[in-house]
């Protein structure tokens, strides 16, 4: 009996994979996908045909047009941001939300998630694990926008001398710009969170990938309507989408903090919301 005590022992040890390594088998995986590769393409393409075409139309950029375009023209180093603002409306969602819907949901569609949950991984180790995967996703697509975004306003829209004119008429750095280019990479990463976590709950209760692409994308359309009626204004506190435009705030000089603030924190209380659900559903999921 004393005998095969130890290596009972260490099966036991080994039944259990550290967390970094599933972690690193579920990103390879995630990249590895079609549907995320060509999602990325399609994400780098935003910057390219923004810079393209403000540049064969020309003009100078005075900031009086729709949103952030206007002050593109001539001024390359705003473009990243602009391109940003313009890819949160649809692209960015619809790309982590697919991440989303293919750790739990698709994963169950193809039979594959009853296997993860009899296997000894433990439910919450398993939320981490798929939760990594759409981080991944997120972070890199926003990289891919804001790098690309840079590189095509330096070299196809130009600018005086690698600055940037802020929309308060003063002149930043190269240095400074970039972070402010930065700060606001970082700030819609928060966003990304937040729409990823409430993804990630809708995915645990169900198996088909579509119905949790319906229900995020859908559900910030109805915010975007709900934030366009002047009544409802008392409801704005609530809405994820309500603080999107305040990544033109970077592009003001002195910066002012107070929307990036208030909708990280906003953001923050969703992706709170989201893991404790998601969590909680996978704890007493039996397949």
């Amino acid at each position: 009996m004393s005998a095969s005590a130890p290596p009972a022992s260490r099966a036991s040890t080994r039944s259990v994979a550290p967390l970094g390594r599933l972690a690193a088998a579920e990103i390879r995986w995630v990249l590895r996908r079609p549907r995320t590769l060509v999602l990325l393409g399609l994400l780098a393409l935003v910057p390219i045909a923004l810079g393209v075409g403000i540049a064969l139309t020309g003009g100078p950029g005075d900031g009086d047009g729709p949103g952030l375009v206007a002050a593109v023209a001539g001024n390359g180093l705003v473009l990243p941001i602009a391109a940003l603002g313009l890819a949160l409306s649809l692209l960015l969602p619809l790309t982590v939300a697919t991440a989303a819907a293919d750790a739990l949901a698709g994963e169950a569609a193809h039979g594959t998630l009853r296997g993860l949950l009899l296997a000894p991984v433990g439910r919450v180790r398993l939320v981490v694990m798929k939760a990594a995967g759409v981080l991944t996703v997120a972070v890199l697509a926003v990289l891919v926008v804001a790098v690309v975004g840079v590189l095509t306003g330096l070299v196809v829209v130009g600018g005086p001398s690698g600055t940037m004119i802020t929309l308060s008429g003063t002149t930043l750095g190269l240095g400074e710009a970039l972070g402010r280019v930065a700060l606001v990479a970082g700030w819609t990463i928060v966003q990304l969170l937040a729409i990823a976590a409430v993804a990630l709950a809708v995915s645990a209760f169900t198996e088909h990938p579509l119905v949790v692409l319906a229900a995020v994308l859908g559900g910030l359309i109805v915010f975007g309507v709900l934030a366009a009626v002047p009544s409802l204004e008392w409801l704005q506190p609530l809405l994820l989408t309500s603080g999107w435009t305040a990544g033109a705030d970077a592009l003001r000089d002195p910066l002012p903090l107070d929307g990036l603030a208030s909708s990280t924190g906003r953001a923050l209380v969703y992706v709170v919301l989201g893991a404790a659900v998601t969590v909680w559903q996978m704890r007493r999921r039996d397949g």
